[in-house]
């Protein structure tokens, strides 16, 4: 990969800076500003987070080796997928262990810091296939860049990268430098998904009282704050608790500053 321009590291680095000045509390505000940084320094026009996790480690017959999907977020939103013959088609071929090659991508490097993309992995008939047709080029995809930082044998976070050109080795180099430098902000929004320590993923709610959780506010003021009812949100507070493994909001917050997970 080229080596990067002086003042273009001196923008990622700004960028890591920033990030830091943003509390536990606002992790989804911190994602939303490096997604929105690293589109403007490398051109793509779309970005998602990606949290995987091994949810079996008895593979049997599974390509993917037991590792799911189990939370994302895109800066900007798509539509939806519509049910149609062909979707039906691509989830019974799931169901049957043949999968589309494209998923099959992270697999070769687990464990390991590394970057895969479409146009320079998967050979030039793929991009004819009805499924790239029908969920990407519909949706203006040219090519997509994934950057994997792995927290731990189970746990990695991926940045999955639109643009509507193929990607350059500058634009590539750029972004896995930009990922690579900040393993504490991967554990934080892994963390802010129950992903990483916890011992199921966070419901939508969940995260939003464990948002607060993680500020002063006392339980009833998170109550007033998200319209809930005092005694619903400690009900939320102790699952929290009980998910995390914490006896306390201290212990809570803690994991936020340090522990490899």
């Amino acid at each position: 990969m080229p080596a990067l321009a002086p003042d273009v590291q001196d923008a990622i680095h700004h960028l890591w800076d920033e990030l830091a000045d943003f509390d536990a509390s606002q992790t989804e505000a911190a994602l939303r500003h490096l997604e929105e940084t690293l589109c403007r320094l490398a051109g793509p026009w779309n970005v998602r987070w990606n949290g995987a996790v091994r949810v079996n480690e008895q593979f049997g017959d599974d390509p993917l080796q037991g590792w799911r999907i189990a939370a994302l977020q895109g800066l900007h939103p798509t539509a939806p997928v519509p049910v149609d013959p062909k979707t039906k088609q691509i989830v019974q071929l799931w169901d049957q262990r043949k999968i589309d090659p494209s998923f099959l991508l992270p697999m070769p490097g687990v464990g390991s810091f590394r970057t895969y993309s479409f146009r320079r992995q998967l050979p030039p008939d793929w991009f004819d296939t009805p499924f790239y047709l029908h969920f990407y080029a519909s949706r203006g995809v040219y090519d997509a860049l994934y950057v994997g930082f792995p927290l731990n044998a189970n746990a990695e976070s991926h940045f999955g990268f639109y643009a509507r050109e193929r990607f350059t080795d500058g634009q590539i180099a750029l972004l896995a430098y930009a990922l690579r430098g900040i393993k504490w902000f991967h554990r934080r929004l892994m963390l802010s998904h129950g992903l990483l320590v916890a011992s199921s993923p966070l419901t939508a709610v969940e995260r939003r009282v464990l948002t607060l959780l993680l500020t002063r506010a006392s339980e009833k003021q998170i109550a007033d704050q998200l319209g809930l009812a005092a005694s619903t949100v400690h009900q939320y507070v102790v699952t929290l608790f009980r998910k995390f493994g914490v006896r306390n909001r201290a212990w809570l917050m803690s994991l936020w500053l340090n522990g490899p997970g």
